[in-house]
């Protein structure tokens, strides 16, 4: 066994990590690896080993966002504004959003030149939530554009006295909200969505709908007109403003 010696020092912990990073930043380039991608989310967002404010890590999303692949551009985006978020959340600062002022404003108009050319529905909705992302003004994207995605919100019926957990269901089963025990039964209580009217939308409600409708995905803004409009509780059948819970649940 061959023994360390002076030539042969130890790497440093950061050294380390740069390596690792590196060789999964270089596979998830090449569009072909969908395993590095969840390596990356792994390292970068939910372990926190390393974090968007590395050197490596923005740089290189960057060059992917910029770059002919849409797919890895996607990954990138969605990855990227994620980071963002949680250093926003973490540090209870924007200091280093405003520290990579370039490096985000460049990401951002990357995710609004992709978002106007993305077919597919689930990437578009993706690309939705990294430009509200990048932007900052808003924490609770990812619960919103959750929603969307996988076509259901579970939430608590706003009552003061925790009256019940409410499904919302929004897309190819219909549009309704019931109790928490639904999926295990065929006869369970379902109470129709009122949706927003989209000429009383406003805000952020009303940017997203039209964004939807001018880039061609037509679902997706019928399905945010139920986000932003109400649900009502099996239980003490009072109506609640779905969009309402979602940020109460992100506080």
């Amino acid at each position: 066994m061959s023994e360390m010696t002076g030539s042969s020092p130890v790497p440093r912990t950061d050294e380390v990590d740069s390596g690792c990073l590196t060789t999964l930043l270089d596979r998830a380039a090449t569009g072909r690896d969908g395993q590095a991608w969840s390596d990356l989310w792994t390292e970068l967002y939910h372990n926190g080993s390393l974090e968007v404010s590395h050197p490596l890590v923005l740089p290189a999303l960057m060059d992917m966002a910029e770059g002919d692949h849409a797919d890895t551009a996607a990954a990138a985006l969605h990855l990227a504004g994620a980071l963002l978020v949680q250093a926003d959340q973490r540090y209870e600062t924007r200091k280093l959003r405003h520290q990579h002022a370039p490096e985000v404003g460049r990401l951002l108009a990357a995710s609004n030149r992709w978002r106007q050319a993305t077919a597919d529905r689930n990437d578009y909705c993706h690309l939705l939530e990294a430009v509200l992302n990048l932007e900052g003004e808003i924490h609770w994207a990812e619960d919103l554009i959750w929603g969307i995605v996988s076509e259901e919100y579970e939430l608590e019926c706003p009552d003061p006295d925790g009256c019940a957990v409410v499904w919302v269901i929004i897309g190819e089963r219909g549009f309704f909200s019931t109790s928490e025990d639904y999926a295990l039964s065929d006869d369970a209580e379902t109470l129709p969505l009122h949706p927003a009217a989209p000429r009383a939308l406003d805000g952020l409600g009303r940017r997203l709908y039209e964004l939807a409708l001018s880039d061609g995905h037509e679902d997706v803004a019928h399905a945010l007109t139920h986000a932003f409009g109400e649900a009502t509780c099996p239980q003490c059948e009072k109506r609640f403003s779905i969009v309402g819970q979602v940020v109460a649940r992100s506080n």
